[in-house]
């Protein structure tokens, strides 16, 4: 089997990569990647990239249709990855998560792929009152960022693909150790500052819902996206991936990380205004389509990932969210270096009395 995942040198790729490679040891791997976060390691063992086949550097935007010649499978990852970076480039984020992707998509339908797996998030549920979400429940997209999703959800139903199977993984929060962790996500964030600071500064009253997810579960939701058979969801499916025993409150968490870094004090803002950004999530439908790919990892486990994994790199940096692992910190580096446009591409480089004489 032929496999070209998008987006591969993220936080998600290094996991899944190494899954795919364990499960799937005789596959050809194929991974294509902007490079935006190439150098954001946070590993000892060497770069995540030797586990593929082949690695082919490029925007998402200009993917050639003959890189998808033979394969059998695609794994859509790459995107504008979260709510500030959405915010400042919102065009770009409609640009890349968007359309590049539905063109990703018809693309692989020309070619015969016969699998085509979606990154998809809950953050389209926005603002959610009352229970957990179907998906068959109303959307509520509050962000740029969970906008384009629901376009391309949106896209991709229509699309009425007649030979390939299209799977949108409507993944929880993402948490969990990698080897270019992010510490933009609120477990991470949370056990990042306790390692640092030995505190955990929560920015909201803590009420807000946030189903989480680690990655390990979210590498094992895509195995089973990928061999997805139709009679299994249709020939099109939109699916919550998660557990409803992760639908957690921000406070709970935080409390959480506190237990495993002893000393930690947790603060929270018992006077800011409501997060409009809460949600809880009903995944009983990926428990009856895949009851064999559930996820494993529990939230104790998770924390103490993240822990001795930043632990063995020497993480001690109390201004973190002013650094490199955080996305929207490295984006904006590499605009202030001119080595990116304000559409997220990459500029061509002027020569020093150009950019003096602008």
């Amino acid at each position: 089997m032929r496999i070209l995942i998008t987006g591969n040198m993220g936080y998600v790729g290094p996991i899944l990569v190494r899954h795919l490679r364990a499960r799937m040891p005789d596959a050809e791997l194929i991974g294509y990647d902007a490079g935006f976060f190439a150098d954001c390691l946070t590993t000892t063992e060497g770069l995540p990239e030797v586990a593929l086949d082949r690695q082919y550097f490029g925007d998402i935007r200009d993917l050639p249709s003959a890189l998808l010649d033979g394969v059998d499978a695609v794994v859509h990852l790459a995107a504008i990855s979260n709510d500030p970076m959405g915010t400042r480039y919102e065009a770009a984020t409609a640009e890349i998560n968007a359309r590049a992707s539905i063109r990703l998509a018809a693309l692989a339908h020309q070619a015969g792929v016969r699998s085509f797996v979606f990154a998809s998030s809950c953050s389209i549920y926005g603002f959610a009152e009352g229970g957990p979400r179907r998906e068959d429940d109303a959307l509520n997209p509050l962000t740029a960022y969970a906008r384009s999703k629901v376009a391309t959800e949106e896209s991709l139903h229509a699309m009425q693909p007649q030979a390939m199977t299209v799977t949108c993984l409507r993944f929880a929060t993402a948490c969990g150790m990698s080897p270019r962790i992010r510490l933009d996500l609120v477990l991470n964030d949370f056990v990042a500052g306790a390692m640092a600071a030995k505190e955990i500064t929560v920015l909201s009253d803590g009420s807000p819902w946030r189903p989480l997810i680690e990655l390990r579960d979210m590498a094992r939701a895509i195995e089973w996206a990928i061999g997805r058979p139709v009679e299994r969801g249709g020939r099109v499916l939109s699916v919550n991936a998660g557990s409803d025993a992760w639908n957690l409150q921000v406070r709970d968490i935080a409390e959480a990380v506190a237990r495993e870094v002893p000393g930690t004090r947790v603060s929270i803002n018992t006077e800011a205004p409501p997060d409009r950004r809460s949600y809880r999530v009903d995944f009983s439908l990926f428990r009856e389509l895949a009851p064999a790919f559930q996820p494993r990892i529990g939230l104790v486990e998770a924390i103490r990932g993240v822990r001795d994994g930043l632990g063995a790199i020497g993480f001690a940096d109390a201004n973190f969210r002013e650094g490199r692992h955080m996305r929207l910190k490295v984006i904006e580096a590499l605009r202030v270096a001119d080595r990116l446009d304000p559409s997220l591409r990459r500029a061509t480089p002027q020569p020093p009395e150009s950019r003096a004489a602008a």
